[in-house]
């Protein structure tokens, strides 16, 4: 039934009448109906990701509102965090009580054995999506990739360069490697998880992947998210990786071995497409402060972008990276809308 969905045949390569669309952080605070969800719950960002209810509400609403061809899970990537034992509040961003700093900080954390016991509410949502979009759009599943976590269990919050997991990466390898392991096996079993609740595809994000020189990529990040590429119950099930700031070093990021490459939009989709070949579809690239720009310029941006690809199959439209909170959402429906219109067969 999958295989029908124009988003699932693209990840795939195979040929689709229109190119599929959806946008990352789709669910969120540029829609006034997200946030009076978010009001009417009350509590904070963490209490609305572990609330089944609410979340595949907000899951739903760009779906009805945007005619995106792909939902996304409503959830955080650090969310399965917290049952390795490290205390995660959002204050508006993220931040862990007691970041990973010794061996004795990796020796205590906890891969839980059964994820949909450590994170119950997290299949609980994905039950009800597949109900609410059967035979409508597929779901996407997610999570982080080990590098983008570990920068913040390090880190302990934000940071322009994590300077702190750096360091442990350059003097304490050992170490470094210890708590990568970790940080792999978790993720393989919470994306194993969403796949057995229903989850149809996965994206995995390696936001500040691209932190890391090309050689430093290939030793730090590129065998841990092998490894976890290749631990996951791929058949049938599409794997997306996303690196942000990837665009130097995409020979590198496709040997991940995913299905579909994630771009940000600091690359040419054609010239990222020549140099990948035919045999990995790509998602992208749409600067997403462009959704600021008066509606022609989006439909100028779109129809670039799609020209850029040409008719090659195994393309999805997407933002180079998440949608902003103060975009007006009318501009995000005129973006869809565009796509659909100017790459309909």
């Amino acid at each position: 039934m999958t295989t029908e969905y124009n988003f699932i045949k693209a990840c795939w390569g195979q040929p689709v009448d229109r190119v599929p669309v959806w946008l990352m952080r789709q669910a969120g605070r540029y829609l006034k109906q997200y946030k009076e969800v978010r009001a009417q719950g009350g509590g904070t960002f963490l209490d609305l990701c572990k609330d089944p209810a609410r979340a595949a509400e907000v899951t739903i609403q760009p779906i009805d509102l945007l005619d995106v061809d792909a939902a996304i899970l409503f959830s955080d990537i650090l969310t399965p965090i917290e049952p390795m034992g490290m205390k995660l509040d959002f204050v508006p961003g993220p931040v862990f009580e007691n970041p990973i700093r010794t061996i004795a900080d990796v020796d205590a954390l906890v891969v839980p054995e059964n994820m949909a016991e450590a994170v119950s509410y997290v299949p609980a949502i994905i039950k009800r999506l597949r109900v609410a979009f059967e035979n409508r759009v597929p779901l996407i599943g997610f999570g982080g990739a080990p590098f983008t976590l570990a920068c913040y269990m390090v880190e302990g919050k934000g940071s322009k360069d994590f300077a702190s997991l750096k360091q442990m990466m350059y003097s304490d390898f050992p170490l470094y490697d210890a708590l990568m392991q970790k940080i792999t096996e978790m993720d393989r079993r919470y994306l194993n998880m969403q796949i057995e609740a229903g989850a149809q595809t996965i994206q995995i994000f390696d936001t500040w992947g691209g932190l890391l020189a090309p050689h430093d990529y290939e030793r730090y990040i590129l065998p841990y998210i092998q490894q976890l590429i290749n631990g996951l119950n791929r058949d049938g099930i599409p794997i997306i990786y996303f690196v942000k700031h990837g665009g130097t070093m995409l020979e590198l990021v496709k040997e991940a071995g995913s299905d579909v490459l994630g771009l940000d939009w600091h690359v040419n989709l054609g010239k990222a497409r020549d140099l990948l070949g035919n045999d990995v579809a790509v998602q992208g690239n749409l600067d997403p402060t462009v959704l600021y720009a008066p509606k022609e310029y989006i439909e100028k941006e779109v129809q670039r972008i799609l020209d850029e690809n040409g008719d090659r199959p195994g393309f999805i439209f997407n933002l180079g990276h998440g949608i902003l909170p103060t975009v007006p959402p009318e501009n995000a429906i005129h973006m869809v809308e565009c796509v659909h219109r100017l790459s309909q067969k």
